[in-house]
């Protein structure tokens, strides 16, 4: 290719000859010199109207310029190559949109409905000026997902358990780091670690305990000696394990003779439970099925408690008097009903009589009667459970009160009706 010399800080001349316009050269170095584009190369200009990048070609030609520009000392009088390569550089130069006022999908996803980021603050870890990457959009599963945790969070964080037991409690984080943990079961302590009320509990003598037993049923004829010493070995028992279990909070034999033996004995002359099946609902030391259970041989008695090693403890009372007509389930009288029936449930010192009904609404026609032991202020319970009664068909049937002896007080053995049965 001819090359003209363009002057220089050399002072040489120039061959070019006289009336050619300043900045024009030959016809073979126009090209070079003006930055016009060879036929099959399309201008700059061109580049730029439409909104793509300077070719490598360009960029090759503008360097050469640049080149010229630095070897001779003097610059080119047309520089309309050069600009593309000094814009390349520059980061604020973007490619345009092909059509005016549609934006880019990257700049759509970038900005928002809105298309201004403006507004908002850098934030580390993010591309800024619509840098986006191309990614996925998050899959609809998992974005329900998250709705549902954080829905579950809001529920769970003031949520109370209608059982009583358990209740759930929001974890809340340190102070000022804004972090928030899940909600927790907060569990009752284990059976165990329960506080023993009578560590030295008195456990009297096999003869005094007898003794304390004829008192109680002094006068009784219908009760004979071979039932009041079957009665003792189950108090002996019960008074022994008090030491370590909470059975009991009477420990004085002769109360322990009136108020479990006696008050329990009573029902056996009220109800007739001669070849029926009685739940013992919250047995507990085994008051009152054991005693029914001694009294009445020909009646079948089921002890339910829930809690396990009380549940234990009348395992092996059962097994060591030899009773054949009860059986103990360890589980809540409530959950047992939904798979058996029964003809009669008793229920004492075990909450209000609304309570009691209450507990057994969703299995009351899984039973013909509820026999709840009452002290003096049954009156009163019996009127506040009124309505529950009457809405979920239980039915007063019979009142029987009784004194216990040495003024121990009155007591009452409540009869219902429940829709599971007639009644008597």
């Amino acid at each position: 290719m001819d090359t003209r010399d363009v002057p220089g800080d050399g002072g040489h001349d120039t061959d070019e000859p006289e009336g050619t316009p300043e900045g024009s050269s030959g016809d073979s170095t126009e090209g070079a010199s003006t930055g016009e584009p060879s036929p099959g190369q399309p201008s700059a200009s061109k580049a730029r109207a439409q909104g793509k990048a300077p070719g490598k070609a360009q960029k090759k030609t503008a360097k050469k310029v640049s080149k010229k520009t630095s070897k001779n000392g003097t610059a080119p009088p047309d520089t309309e190559l050069a600009e593309p390569a000094s814009s390349a550089s520059k980061p604020e130069s973007k490619p345009e949109s092909k059509a005016e006022g549609e934006p880019s999908p990257k700049a759509s996803r970038a900005t928002g409905a809105d298309g201004d980021l403006a507004g908002l603050p850098d934030l580390p870890g993010l591309p800024v000026d619509g840098e986006f990457d191309e990614r996925a959009p998050v899959d609809d599963e998992i974005a329900e997902a998250l709705d549902d945790d954080l829905a579950d969070d809001e529920f769970d964080e003031g949520e109370d358990d209608d059982s009583g037991e358990e209740e759930s409690e929001a974890e809340e984080g340190g102070e000022g780091d804004g972090s928030r943990r899940p909600a927790v079961k907060k569990r009752k302590p284990p059976e165990e670690e329960e506080e023993v009320a009578n560590p030295d509990t008195p456990v009297p003598t096999d003869k005094k305990m007898l003794a304390a037993l004829e008192k109680a049923f002094e006068g009784q004829d219908d009760v004979d000696a071979a039932l009041l010493t079957r009665f003792a070995q189950h108090a002996l028992a019960l008074l022994e394990t008090n030491r370590v279990m909470n059975l009991t909070a009477i420990v004085d034999p002769y109360e322990v003779a009136v108020k479990h033996y006696l008050d329990s004995w009573r029902i056996t002359r009220v109800v007739p439970l001669m070849a029926r099946q009685v739940l013992d609902l919250g047995s507990g030391g085994g008051f009152p099925g054991i005693p029914i259970a001694l009294a009445e041989p020909m009646c079948s008695v089921i002890l339910c408690e829930s809690i396990t090693k009380k549940a234990k403890f009348l395992e092996e009372v059962v097994a060591k008097l030899g009773l054949r007509n009860v059986r103990v389930v360890n589980e809540r009288a409530e959950e047992f009903l939904v798979r058996e029936r029964v003809d009669v449930v008793v229920v004492r010192a075990v909450s209000s009589v609304r309570e009691n009904i209450r507990t057994l609404r969703k299995v009351r026609h899984s039973m013909h009667d509820l026999v709840l032991y009452k002290g003096s202020s049954w009156g009163r319970e019996v009127r506040a459970a009124e309505r529950e009664a009457e809405r979920l068909g239980f039915k007063l049937d019979t009142v029987v009160e009784h004194d216990l002896p040495d003024d121990m007080g009155r007591h009452a053995i409540l009869i219902y009706r429940a829709p599971g049965g007639a009644g008597y």
